[in-house]
């Protein structure tokens, strides 16, 4: 019983030991928990005001002097606009640089502006914009290498059979027109390195559609082309066993295939497909087979022109050209105005 008081009184003062700091901790929990809640909005404030590197460099406005063109708008003709999104799949964007091939930047600072001509009516490469100035894909093209090169640029709509001439008279600097690149122009002018190229395909009706085409597959077969194209005269030397009908110009050629009055018709896959997702085909076509872009017909590419010898002006557009498509913007280009590939 002796040794059993002091062991009770032991016990005893344990348990208020344990009771008090118990009661001492609950006590300052509410002011722990204030300070955490106060520390993790403090710390949380940083990451919402602060702008990583690649962020500031894409929202800085570009240095360059602005060009005098529209902004960028969707491509549109009246009668032809394309169906936004029309269940097309994502398209992979075509290649035409390779990254093991960086060209080296010339003295920019031997350039002083570049006046660029292109044609009136060609969309969605060139056309007028609602607001009058010229708009489509050549000319954001245009006005991305300007701001590339930090160069003052001008741009001018003209007919396209006048386009050399006004190069040549210098009227103009550079010529981005969609101008395809031949040895016959190569005569005549410089170009740069292809920034897209123009293949031709065969357009089907939707339900006679085929996976690919080959000279076989469309003997005795029906098939519209433009008379006088490069188109026709592949048609003739290539596809000899199929029945060519010639048309005189695009309107002729697809009313043709709608009334089913030939199986397929053959052209440049780039206006085909705007067509073809366009309302004016009234969803009937789809492209049947690849592209087709042997160089010996449909050129070697789509190039921008320059005068002979100005090989400055031309490694100048070269290197512009590398550096928008490396920076993304000419995929981002390309996405905005062909909502069905060409190839």
């Amino acid at each position: 019983m002796q040794n059993a008081a002091p062991s009770s009184l032991s016990s005893l003062s344990v348990a208020l030991r344990r009771r008090a700091s118990v009661l001492a901790l609950a006590a300052i929990a509410p002011i722990v928990f204030a300070l955490a809640i106060l520390a993790l909005a403090l710390s949380g404030t940083p990451a919402v005001a602060e702008t990583s590197p690649m962020q500031t460099a894409q929202a800085a406005p570009a240095e360059s002097a602005p060009v005098p063109v529209a902004p960028p708008q969707a491509p549109h003709k009246a009668g032809a606009a394309p169906k936004a999104g029309a269940g097309a799949a994502p398209q992979a964007v075509p290649g035409f640089w390779d990254p093991r091939r960086r060209p080296e930047r010339p003295d920019l600072s031997r350039i002083a502006v570049i006046r660029f001509l292109t044609e009136t009516d060609y969309p969605p490469f060139n056309f007028t914009g609602a607001d009058g100035n010229p708009a489509g894909f050549n000319v954001d093209l245009a006005r991305s290498l300007c701001e590339e090169i930090k160069v003052t640029c001008t741009i001018q709509m003209r007919r396209f059979e006048t386009l050399l001439d006004a190069l040549s008279s210098n009227k103009g600097d550079a010529i981005i027109a969609s101008m395809a690149v031949t040895p016959q122009l190569r005569a005549r002018v410089d170009f740069t390195d292809p920034y897209y190229r123009a293949p031709a395909r065969f357009v089907s009706r939707k339900d006679q559609a085929l996976t690919e085409i080959r000279p076989e597959y469309l003997e005795g077969k029906k098939v519209g082309v433009i008379a006088g194209t490069a188109h026709e005269a592949y048609l003739k030397a290539m596809f000899t066993d199929a029945e060519l009908h010639s048309y005189p110009n695009d309107d002729a050629l697809r009313t043709a295939l709608r009334r089913g009055e030939v199986d397929f018709i053959f052209g440049d896959a780039t206006s085909l497909g705007f067509w073809i997702n366009g309302t004016d085909s009234g969803d009937c076509c789809a492209f049947s087979g690849g592209p087709f872009v042997e160089s010996r017909y449909f050129g070697e590419g789509i190039g921008i022109a320059v005068r002979k010898g100005n090989d400055l002006l031309r490694q100048a557009l070269n290197w512009a050209l590398f550096r928008v498509w490396e920076k993304g913007r000419y995929t981002d280009l390309w996405l905005r105005y062909f909502s069905v590939s060409p190839f």
